[in-house]
């Protein structure tokens, strides 16, 4: 079964990931050391200041720089974006575009500040135009949210929850990520990875973590889940 990072910011000079292809060269190595066999390269998408057009242009050509530079035998990289949530999402024109590789998956990172009745009436406009929402790392939303019904409440709906490997890796946020997991309202694990220091690949001591504390079974039935969102990419 194949492991995937399911979130990752390894595209050189898109965002404020990798700085440079000697980076990305790096950070492709690292997963692979890590045993792992898919990334999702997912840099930021921005609505305020760039056009679907002009992202689409510029990962593909990130994308091609790191592929003519990786003389190994690499993680196979599928496309895709962290898509920033903005008031309209929801009627955006070609905001499909935007899923990953061939899927209609889309990685969407909610706002940081207090979510409303209307922030999930986007959500619902984009479900039922067919795209299928991964949550991306619903860990960092939890301060935001004073009133925690707001996060109930969007796990009521038919999404995908990304956490990040880094809170499984802090003893303040573990335990509410695991349940999260235990519970079947977490499915998927990104490394979020940025840079070689600060924010590095982590996916295998997170997916570590998630084995000693649910078990090796669990750990096969997420990759399982992955590889069959994924089935035509990778």
């Amino acid at each position: 079964m194949k492991v995937i990072d399911f979130h990752s910011h390894i595209l050189p000079n898109i965002d404020d990931g990798s700085k440079d292809i000697n980076m990305s060269v790096e950070m492709l190595k690292r997963s692979k050391q890590q045993g792992i066999d898919v990334i999702v390269a997912t840099p930021h998408f921005y609505a305020d200041s760039n056009t679907i057009e002009h992202f689409l242009n510029k990962r593909a050509r990130a994308l091609e720089q790191l592929e003519n530079h990786t003389d190994f035998s690499a993680p196979k990289i599928v496309d895709g974006a962290e898509v920033c949530f903005f008031t309209g999402i929801g009627q955006a024109d070609e905001i499909e575009k935007l899923c990953i590789g061939s899927s209609n998956l889309m990685l969407l990172e909610m706002p940081f500040r207090a979510w409303s009745t209307g922030d999930l009436r986007e959500i619902e406009r984009l479900l039922n135009r067919g795209i299928r929402l991964i949550i991306a790392h619903l860990e960092r939303f939890y301060r935001f949210q004073q009133d925690k019904e707001w996060i109930l409440n969007l796990l009521d709906l038919p999404v995908l929850i990304q956490l990040n490997a880094e809170c499984l890796l802090h003893w303040k946020e573990r335990r509410r990520a695991i349940k999260l997991f235990q519970n079947g309202q977490a499915h998927l694990l990104g490394s979020d990875c940025h840079n070689l220091t600060g924010r590095p690949q982590n996916l295998l001591e997170g997916r570590a973590v998630l084995e000693k504390k649910i078990g090796r079974q669990f750990l096969e039935q997420m990759d399982q889940l992955g590889a069959s969102l994924l089935r035509e990419d990778i």
